[in-house]
């Protein structure tokens, strides 16, 4: 259901006799509302602002006229028009869903069957508002919206009808990031204007970005004209539509039936898209010379019944595409089984040094680790919050992502887990996985506000990510206080989530974290009392008490093997560290470091930890059981206020 806000000081309570129940948005025209008609049949009702412009006052009345030339399957129908404080109104049909913009933002990208049938769906009704003779100009995400029967265009307020010749426009009307080449040189306009900006409304929905970029208008019109575009991991007959339809001249462009007509023929890979009539279409910067084109009309029986097609392979689809318009990408490989690692060697081979993003910091790698960073936060003292930055492989450089509260890459480099900081529009905290493989992403949602779910750590075989569920509430002092209420585990594969809450107030100031061999879960009790661990399903199993609190919280306390643990010595002095055998909860060896803060087990005899006292820089270095540091895996500026998250590497899990 499409989100809309109360009625702000000013609205009217009423327009044209129709109640009005709140904004829907509100645009450079004017204000959309939802209202309710006496038969108690919702509506929405976009009334002009109030302006002596004559040009937007004309703009604003012919998109009801141009609106009702169209085919109401593909649009908002258009249902009355009036006139309230001298201001005109339209009345149109209501259709419930969000934006395909929306969509993309809050569940991730679309791919496989659920692009390509929004990708006909849209396609269908573009050539039916061809068919009226009407070109749109502003085809863009924001302007789709997912309805329960299919994809429905809608906002006509700068479309034009097409005269025998294609319309001229001397501004630059639209948006940037979606316009042709030829409204941006303000040239003749036609309908393969629009064919233009759905194909890079469909390289937004497989990837959530436009082709051209979105990063300020002139640089975003300057490769528009001059630069191929980006299509992500699109591929295939769509991407080689798409490619076609991003073409720099007008005239090589496929037209909303060649779209169709592909579409519905499912050829065999490899065949010539547009091979029955019409020209493969010249690269996307390349000189285009007299292209001979099939005619814009085919021929209206032909059309109809094409279209006629369409909208029922898009209407049968409808009912289970759009509630689970995004699908999981295909399931993780197996995991991969080993023996327990070997210890490494003291000196190893001398490693490839790499200066990262985000402040003064060195990572040094060796083809040897069994351990790899894959994600590190850095507190930004401008913003005064952390920034994110996620590896795009196990090997790969590293990306900034400022919109991130949390990153977490898998262990075998494929999948990024993301969790921002705002609820989804119905209110639920969520985790967007992107499957860098095949460029799909899901979001599964997981706790209603005022809950949360932090990202936890991905299992070793990246299948599952288990989450810290959280509540927050408000101290004596009026300050945030989250307690802990359970955890979460998702289940990548089929893209579920069950949510445990445990009933266990001895729990509520620590996190969960998996056990050694990730069957369940683990957690600090009391006051560092102890290890009290859980099933899957949240079923209190055993205790191991006296073990003194986790070096690193609860996260890799577990070595590879998952046969032992460390934690800071019960009693001991900083720098004191105590294995334990994970059954019996039996000491197994108890040493001394210079190490300030444990991060994980390098393998299974040795340690990586943080060491802070090193002049003006902090290392993280990797410890023997004989207390000596060894080489140094990364180093950073002590001001940085930097959190690493190394990754245990499939071949060592």
């Amino acid at each position: 259901m499409s989100d809309f806000t109360p009625l702000m000081p000013g609205d009217p309570e009423e327009l044209g006799g129709l109640e009005l129940l709140g904004r829907l948005g509100q645009g450079g025209q004017g204000v959309v509302y939802l209202a309710r008609t006496p038969m108690d049949v919702r509506v929405a009702v976009k009334w002009l602002y109030p302006s002596g412009d004559e040009e937007n006052l004309e703009r604003f009345l012919q998109e009801a006229e141009v609106a009702r030339r169209v085919a109401a399957f593909c649009t908002a129908a258009v249902l009355s028009t009036g006139v309230e404080r001298g201001r005109p109104f339209i009345v149109s049909e209501y259709v419930e869903g969000r934006s395909l913009d929306q969509v993309v933002r809050q569940d991730g990208p679309l791919s496989g069957g659920d692009l390509e049938r929004l990708a006909i769906g849209t396609a269908t009704a573009l050539a039916a508002i061809h068919e009226a003779d009407v070109v749109h100009r502003d085809f863009k995400p924001g302007n789709i919206i997912m309805g329960s029967s299919g994809p429905r265009v809608i906002d006509f307020g700068i479309a034009r009808t097409l005269g025998p010749d294609t319309m001229t426009s001397s501004t630059q009307i639209g948006t940037p990031a979606y316009m042709s080449p030829e409204q941006v040189m303000g040239r003749g306009l036609g309908s393969a204007a629009d064919m233009f900006s759905w194909a890079g409304t469909m390289v937004f929905a497989s990837c959530g970005r436009a082709p051209f970029g979105t990063d300020g208008t002139h640089a975003v019109m300057h490769r528009l004209l001059r630069s191929r575009p980006d299509l992500g991991l699109l591929d295939g007959r769509l991407g080689d539509l798409v490619r076609q339809c991003l073409t720099k001249e007008a005239a090589s462009r496929p037209t909303a039936m060649d779209v169709i007509t592909h579409l519905l023929r499912n050829p065999e890979p490899g065949a010539d898209p547009l091979a029955e009539g019409t020209r493969q279409a010249a690269p996307d910067d390349a000189p285009q010379s007299g292209p001979v084109r099939r005619s814009r009309r085919p021929g209206l029986v032909a059309a109809a019944a094409l279209i006629a097609v369409a909208v029922a392979v898009a209407v049968v689809v409808a009912g289970t595409a759009v509630p689970g318009l995004l699908r999981p990408p295909t399931p993780p490989p197996a995991a991969v089984t080993s023996a327990a690692a070997p210890s490494r060697e003291a000196t190893p081979a001398p490693p490839v040094k790499t200066t990262l993003p985000g402040g003064a910091i060195t990572l040094y790698e060796r083809p040897s680790d069994p351990i790899t960073l894959t994600a590190y936060e850095v507190y930004n003292d401008k913003l005064e919050e952390d920034v994110d930055y996620a590896r795009q492989s196990l090997r790969g450089t590293f990306d900034r992502y400022p919109d991130n509260l949390e990153s977490l890459v898998s262990p075998n480099g494929r999948y990024l887990a993301s969790r921002s900081d705002d609820y989804t529009s119905d209110g639920h905290d969520s985790i967007l996985i992107t499957d860098r493989q095949t460029g799909s992403s899901f979001r599964v949602k997981t706790v209603r506000k005022p809950l949360d779910t932090g990202l936890r750590a991905w299992s070793k075989e990246s299948s599952k990510i288990l989450l810290n569920l959280n509540r927050k509430a408000d101290d004596k002092q009026g300050k945030d206080v989250w307690t802990t209420r359970g955890f979460a585990i998702v289940d990548v594969a089929r893209s579920k989530v069950d949510v445990v809450e445990v009933a266990d107030d001895a729990i509520r100031d620590s996190d969960f974290g998996w056990d050694g061999d990730e069957e369940g879960v683990v957690v600090v009790y009391g006051k560092n009392e102890g290890l009290r661990f859980f099933d899957a399903s949240g079923r209190h199993t055993r205790d191991v008490p006296g073990v003194g609190p986790p070096a690193s919280g609860t996260l890799d306390i577990f070595s590879p093997s998952g046969t032992t643990f460390v934690t800071d010595c019960p009693g001991g002095d900083d720098g004191d560290h105590c294995v334990w055998d994970a059954g019996t909860g039996d000491q197994v060896r108890r040493f001394s470091s210079d190490c300030d803060k444990v991060l994980g087990w390098y393998d299974e005899s040795h340690l990586y930890c943080w060491e802070y006292d090193n002049g003006a820089e902090d290392e993280v270095r990797v410890v023997a059981f004989d207390g000596k540091l060894t080489y140094r895996l990364l180093e950073s500026a002590d001001d940085l206020g930097l959190s690493p998250y190394f990754t245990l590497t499939p071949a060592n899990s």
